[in-house]
């Protein structure tokens, strides 16, 4: 070690002996230990550093909604797609029909109609996307693939008789004003001739054959005379194209942009349903009803939703956040002017057709029934025009039970329960020219059939946890996991950069204690000589000092170049304590060596410090009975 190096470590020794402050020491030393790389704390504070400035970067990028976005998005292999793909919920179809109890007097007393309500019919609907195609449009091409399973523990017998209106019939004699009556005379009475009870205005039918279809000579005529492409199914049912895989080719956005996520853009290669001639009606921009786009990302408080058998979309208005199960969701129900009168709403208008619009809460479906007057409002007439509701008795209509609704996730756009509910009523014209079976005495009316209920009423406890970990759990986890970071880096580097402080600070290896040991025997020891005799003339004990001893007297020994005094111990009668000495060495000594702020610091210590470090060095070779 050269002079200024041995300085310098003395200098720092001599602070912390006396409490001073030490001088700074540089950023160098805290990687380094004895001139060396320190590897292990270069590591730790590399570590550290690299903690804190990623929960740094992490605090300021949104990381978990790069992540959640990215299985958001369809595309093969996304969490997203497999719930899109095969969805994990549980779709039902229920089925509510309305049972005319008083056919003969309605018809021939003029009576209101009296209809019961019987239901539910459910069915599951298992479906899976087929023949699924991806478009470097961010859009992907598919059909459904539906079956519709009847549940008996949820249902009311399906093969319970029912009475309803004849469809078929009623719409071939709604025709009648406008083309020669003796034809249809003609055709009433063949009807009744070869098949009686399909040529009365009311039928006896079970749910499952009302549903699903049975045989009717007026639909299998149609089918087999209908242009191709319009012709109806051989069997008369009202959901009977919903089962197996449907002709429709659906082709939807991705979710490359959330703008439009889960939104149709083709519909059997259309940009537009061609069912209608102008614009709303024949929108497509909606969705099928597995994603939305997320209402935190488009500010949007309204979406839409397409069914095949509704013919159109319909609008979907936000209401309030409701919590699901923990999860934060947004209610949503149909505008009032979903079925207003066209008068109020003329964006329904084009929904016409050229005939005079129906009233508030009617819609004419019949482009997509093969013409047929089908009509579609909701159960029981609900948020509708009150004099459809006062012409039958047995109608009762309730918001909880008749309104649709979806409870949609603002952040994802994943619906976890909705309902739409939907009902098909058929507009009989009076037919006053066939007089078959009092055909002719059926008034202008429009008549309740059933009702529908589809949708989920719950997601899948995997979808739930999903969902839960994406827009609940995460949010809050992913501050603290970045504050986190940030606190567990920071901690690390100053416990590294304290540890190395106290190692440069306090001694490297002791060195810094020895040294102070040595000089301060070094300056003292000619006093000690000289007060010896002053001191401890009556005792027969002495101290001298060790030779200059070269390398070769040591013998080499480290021991040897260590000690600066030899204690002889003559006599073990003592009679003066180590006491004294001490007090004496603390004042003479200390005045004759040191500064006024190191002596009166010695003077008034026990020197403690001093012994117990000279007996752990070995400064001094003394006995341990002398302390």
């Amino acid at each position: 070690m050269g002079h200024k190096q041995y300085m310098a470590v003395g200098q720092t020794a001599r602070n912390r002996f006396f409490g001073l402050s030490p001088k700074p020491v540089p950023l160098s030393m805290l990687i380094s230990q004895q001139g060396k790389l320190n590897h292990g704390r270069l590591a730790v504070i590399t570590f550290s550093i690299a903690t804190v400035v990623l929960g740094v970067i992490l605090s300021f990028v949104p990381w978990l909604d790069y992540i959640i976005f990215k299985e958001l998005k369809l595309w093969n292999g996304s969490l997203s797609y497999s719930y899109w793909q095969r969805p994990g919920v549980i779709r039902l179809t229920k089925v509510y029909i309305f049972n005319v109890t008083n056919p003969q007097g309605f018809l021939e007393n003029g009576e209101k109609p009296k209809l019961t309500e019987i239901g539910p019919f459910v069915y599951r609907e298992d479906m899976e996307k087929v023949n699924i195609k991806f478009h470097d449009n961010d859009t992907v091409t598919y059909q459904h693939n539906k079956i519709l399973r009847f549940v008996p523990e949820l249902s009311v017998d399906k093969n319970l008789k029912l009475v309803v209106p004849n469809i078929p019939l009623l719409t071939v004699t709604s025709f009648s004003p406008n083309l020669a009556g003796w034809l249809f005379n003609l055709l009433a009475t063949g009807l009744s001739i070869t098949y009686r009870e399909r040529a009365k205005p009311f039928v006896h039918v079970t749910a499952e054959q009302l549903v699903f279809g049975y045989d009717d000579p007026l639909v299998t005529l149609a089918h087999y005379f209908y242009p191709k492409g319009k012709r109806p199914n051989t069997q008369m049912g009202l959901l009977l194209a919903r089962n197996g895989t449907l002709e429709e080719v659906s082709t939807i956005h991705t979710g490359e942009d959330m703008e439009s996520f889960g939104y149709l853009d083709r519909i059997n290669g259309m940009d537009h349903l061609p069912h209608w001639s102008d614009k709303p009606c024949n929108d497509i921009r909606a969705s099928e009803g597995s994603f939305f786009p997320p209402r935190l990302s488009t500010k949007a408080d309204t979406v839409y939703v397409y069914d095949k058998d509704l013919c159109r979309i319909l609008p979907f208005t936000y209401r309030k956040d409701v919590y699901i199960n923990g999860i934060q969701t947004g209610l949503y129900t149909p505008p009032n002017s979903t079925f207003e009168s066209a008068d109020v709403n003329p964006d329904n208008k084009c929904f016409c057709q050229g005939e005079k619009c129906p009233p508030r809460g009617l819609q004419n479906i019949s482009p997509c029934q093969y013409n047929a007057p089908v009509y579609l409002s909701y159960p029981h007439f609900y948020d509708a025009e009150p004099s459809l509701l006062e012409r039958f008795e047995g109608l009762k209509p309730e918001q909880n039970k008749h309104e649709s609704y979806f409870y949609i996730q603002p952040k994802i756009g994943v619906p976890l329960e909705g309902q739409v509910r939907v009902q098909l009523n058929l507009k009989v014209d009076r037919a006053p020219n066939i007089m078959v079976n009092d055909i002719h005495k059926f008034p202008d009316i429009i008549f309740p059939i059933m009702w529908v209920q589809e949708g989920i009423e719950g997601v899948s406890t995997p979808i739930w946890r999903w969902i839960f970990l994406a827009t609940t759990f995460g949010p809050i986890a992913a501050p603290i996991i970045s504050y986190s970071l940030i606190v567990f880096g920071l901690a690390i580097l100053i416990h590294a950069f304290i540890k190395a402080y106290k190692n440069i600070v306090i001694g490297q290896n002791s060195l810094e204690i020895v040294e102070i040991g040595r000089e301060t025997i070094r300056r003292s020891s000619t006093l000690l000589m000289n007060s010896s005799q002053k001191l401890l003339a009556h005792k027969e004990t002495s101290y001298r000092p060790l030779s200059q001893s070269t390398p070769s007297s040591a013998h080499g020994s480290q021991e040897g170049r260590l000690q600066e005094l030899n204690y002889i111990d003559k006599t073990d009668n003592i009679s003066q304590s180590i006491d004294e000495l001490k007090s004496i060495l603390n004042r003479d000594f200390v005045k004759t060596n040191f500064c006024e702020t190191e002596k009166e610091s010695l003077i008034h210590s026990d020197n403690a410090f001093i012994v117990s470090e000279h007996r752990r060095c070995r400064v001094f070779k003394v006995p341990d009975s002398y302390y």
